[in-house]
């Protein structure tokens, strides 16, 4: 594996929204965020302390952060997606990820706590998904970072890459490492 800033930032490209979202691509997306936290859990759970204060590529976060990173943003996608079912083209409120990041919680907290907390918010999450219409999927949010209209269905597609996206600078990193059991 190229160990460039660039494959270690992005190991699986950077997330590109889909022109055209099928049925087929939304339960895809919907099968690797129900996967996810058992995935995530099999794959960090031989970690210790010192590994998991490991950052994953220079001037990176930590494992640990990363997996409370997880926790939080999937927490804001999951409310995305309550707002957009409940109101009309919501603005949504953005939030600082790397100051997130930078509380104590996300540097010392226990990792089971946002592991179980993936857990259950995605169980949430993957039901309220496997019941949306076509026309719910359709329904739309704003982001004010450049004030761009998201759908649902591009929504669930980024948090699927997302999901992904982490699971591979974890993975990486134990390669890298020789921890991979």
């Amino acid at each position: 594996m190229e160990n460039n800033i660039e494959t270690l930032k992005y190991p699986i490209g950077q997330f590109n929204s889909l022109d055209i979202i099928t049925e087929e691509h939304i339960n895809e997306w919907i099968t690797v965020l129900e996967e996810f936290p058992t995935k995530l859990k099999v794959l960090v759970g031989n970690l210790d302390d010192k590994q998991f204060n490991t950052p994953y590529r220079d001037g990176g976060w930590t494992i640990g952060q990363l997996i409370h990173h997880i926790a939080d943003s999937h927490h804001h996608s999951y409310t995305r997606f309550k707002w957009t079912l409940t109101e009309n083209k919501p603005t949504i409120k953005a939030y600082d990820q790397n100051e997130w990041s930078d509380l104590f919680d996300a540097k010392s907290a226990p990792v089971e706590l946002s592991l179980a907390y993936i857990s259950v918010l995605h169980a949430k999450l993957v039901f309220l998904l496997k019941g949306l219409t076509r026309n719910q999927w359709d329904m739309t949010y704003v982001h004010p970072e450049g004030n761009v209209t998201v759908s649902l269905a591009q929504n669930a597609g980024k948090y699927a890459w997302h999901s992904n996206h982490h699971f591979a600078h974890i993975k990486g990193l134990l390669i890298r490492k020789g921890w991979l059991r």
